[in-house]
């Protein structure tokens, strides 16, 4: 599962649009609205079925429209034995969205050669390369004092926190950024004048610009608490998951396979890198390569999230024919089984 802390997820309750007219949907909570003209994705939905929240929560599309696609896919296979595929291994995992999804996966006992996450969104998606991410917690410790008694005394640690915030550059957030920029993204800030604590994700294509946006971040704190007599900086950071592309081009035929499966359903690949990670680049990482499809899910980490019943039945159906892709040559021989 990958349902984001950004918005709420508990108490979804499903609504089923049929035959979306291309207009605007409004919710019966929240005031949420689904206009094309922000959601550009629906102009390709028009007369598909719909699913949405009822606009106070997230709908969960992430990834439970992966969920879905998969079973059905499954349920398929298993009524209808006669169609070709290889062994196949089913695997759902938690906590992709802290990036430890994977973290404790057993290869071993999973025994694939290759594998495919659906965790995508629009149709056709078929991606092998992701954002680099690290995740930095910078924690200001100021000088409290009673706020009466304050003049030339206190320092506010949440003050300090942002100034770190006002001091970064705007063109690095990820409201500026596209196609394969990077960004630095503060996501959660919480504290009290003695103490606060700010987390930050860092994302890039390239490693080394990705360390470069965790240095300014790092750069811009400290000089904040320098100006700050009393103050002091505790800085924590770590590696959240690589791009996986370093690690599948070495398999060009994982990827070949999965394009091959989706012309074969009528749908032509979009190929594209992700802006953001998928439990695929820890996957590759720790040996087995594994691209994403698409799953029919759409604006995600919003209570705007929406996912097309056609489009999820098409990420079945290619997983369908993904498995009958691997029974043929080139893929059945492609390369040796663990």
């Amino acid at each position: 599962m990958d349902t984001s802390p950004d918005a709420p997820g508990a108490g979804v309750e499903p609504l089923v649009h049929r035959g979306y007219d291309g207009g605007r949907i409004e919710l019966p909570r929240g005031g949420t609205v689904l206009d094309p003209v922000e959601l550009t994705d629906l102009e390709a939905c028009v007369g598909f079925d719909l699913v949405t929240s009822s606009g106070d929560t997230l709908l969960g599309a992430d990834d439970k429209a992966g969920v879905a696609a998969i079973m059905t896919a499954v349920h398929h296979l298993a009524a209808h034995p006669e169609l070709p595929r290889p062994d196949l291994r089913v695997c759902f995992t938690p906590d992709e969205e802290i990036g430890h999804g994977a973290t404790l996966f057993d290869l071993e006992r999973f025994a694939a050669r290759c594998a495919y996450t659906v965790d995508g969104s629009r149709l056709g998606q078929l991606q092998d390369e992701t954002f680099s991410g690290a995740e930095m917690v910078l924690t200001f410790h100021g000088v409290e004092i009673h706020p009466g008694t304050a003049k030339g005394k206190l320092v506010n640690a949440l003050r300090l926190a942002g100034r770190t915030l006002a001091a970064l550059p705007p063109g690095l957030a990820p409201e500026a950024t596209e196609e394969r920029e990077g960004f630095l993204h503060p996501y959660e800030i919480s504290g009290h004048a003695g103490r606060a604590e700010l987390r930050v994700i860092a994302r890039d294509f390239d490693d080394e610009l990705l360390a470069g946006h965790l240095a300014l971040l790092r750069e811009t704190a400290e000089d904040v608490v320098a100006a700050a007599p009393g103050a002091r900086l505790e800085i924590e950071s770590r590696q959240q998951y690589p791009n996986m592309h370093r690690y599948i081009e070495s398999f060009p035929e994982v990827t070949e396979a999965a394009a091959e499966a989706l012309r074969a359903e009528g749908v032509e690949p979009l190929r594209a890198p992700i802006r953001g990670g998928t439990d695929g680049s820890r996957l590759s990482a720790m040996g087995l390569p594994t691209p994403n499809l698409f799953d029919g899910g759409h604006d995600y980490h919003s209570v705007r999230e929406w996912a097309s019943v056609q489009e999820m039945a098409a990420s079945a159906a290619v997983v369908v024919r993904l498995a009958e892709t691997w029974t043929r040559e080139p893929y059945r021989t492609a390369f040796r089984s663990p």
